[in-house]
């Protein structure tokens, strides 16, 4: 039977499509020098005898030592450290250095400020193509009660924060629309005068109803991914809440897609919805997004960093 053939890049964005936590893996290599890397694939396995599990790519830098040691540590970032995730998931010489921690019971480096923690014993390293399966044992843990940072689609988001905004926004009828990305273009509706996408909602799940409005506008499939901006239009009263959302490939059944190139030249329908696509352009080319808090004047970008490659 002949193996199946995938694209990489079309696979792993697939996988990306789960949503994860994101922590970072730990250790002290033979000569107790702290070692770690920033993973996702990270989940528990059982609860008797207790034990999680972890993948670590054979091209890893990290490889001989995290394999040969006996014991490692788990350390589940908190929505504050996205920094911490960013350090350790680029080739720095001294990671440790940019962060606050200490070694535990058993030698493992434990960060502060975490959603949890866990120090395990090696119990198994299985082969699994060009990854190992890392199964420890956990000896010790500790959970503070901080919400956990996500990751899903390339980049980071943050439950708490988006959830409060939301809900804020969601007391009365509010106005949802979306930046809607294929491969580096942007929807935008209209013609001469050009805008985002955008639908109304009292009550419900809004990325639910805006993925609904996406695909029967463009009929293509779309996937809603972070909140990009909530703001107050002072102009009308109403609550404005827009996500970064992908559409498959494929030509829209309305509007178009503009590259970054056409949109310099596009005329907006609003000097808001001008200032999210001129935000969008500059976060994309150097791969770092934001969260817009505010009105259609002024307001607060909370980063969220596109995410790198993980060990």
């Amino acid at each position: 039977m002949t193996a199946e053939v995938f694209d990489p890049r079309a696979l792993r964005d697939a996988f990306g499509a789960f949503a994860t936590g994101v922590t970072v893996v730990t250790a002290s290599d033979a000569a107790g020098k702290p070692i770690g890397f920033t993973a996702n694939s990270f989940t528990s396995v059982s609860l008797d005898p207790p034990l999680l599990l972890v993948c670590l790519a054979k091209s890893s830098r990290n490889y001989e030592s995290m394999t040969s040691a006996g014991r490692f540590a788990i350390n589940v970032l908190s929505e504050t450290q996205k920094d911490v995730s960013n350090t350790f998931a680029r080739p720095v010489e001294d990671r440790f250095a940019a962060v606050d921690w200490r070694l535990g019971r058993d030698s493992c480096p434990i960060f502060s400020d975490v959603a949890a923690w866990f120090e395990c014993s090696m119990q198994d390293i299985i082969e699994a193509g060009d990854h190992v399966i890392i199964i420890g044992r956990v000896t010790a843990f500790e959970n503070s009660g901080l919400n956990g940072l996500g990751y899903a689609r390339g980049g980071y988001f943050t439950p708490r924060l988006a959830g409060k905004a939301v809900s804020a926004a969601v007391e009365g009828e509010i106005r949802l629309g979306a930046v809607l990305e294929q491969q580096g273009a942007v929807f935008l509706a209209g013609n001469e005068t050009l805008s985002l996408p955008n639908c109304t909602v009292e009550g419900g799940d809004p990325a639910r109803t805006l993925a609904a409005y996406l695909e029967q506008l463009t009929g293509l499939n779309v996937t809603i991914g972070f909140l990009y901006s909530v703001y107050e239009d002072k102009s009308d009263g109403r609550q404005n809440i827009v996500y970064h959302a992908l559409a498959s490939d494929g030509a829209p059944r309305q509007g178009r897609f503009l590259r970054p190139a056409e949109l310099a030249a596009a005329k907006f329908s609003s000097s808001a919805t001008a200032d999210i696509i001129n935000r969008f352009v500059l976060e994309s080319s150097i791969g770092n997004f934001g969260m817009y808090f505010g009105d259609e004047t002024g307001g607060t970008v909370h980063p969220i960093a596109k995410k790198d490659a993980h060990s």
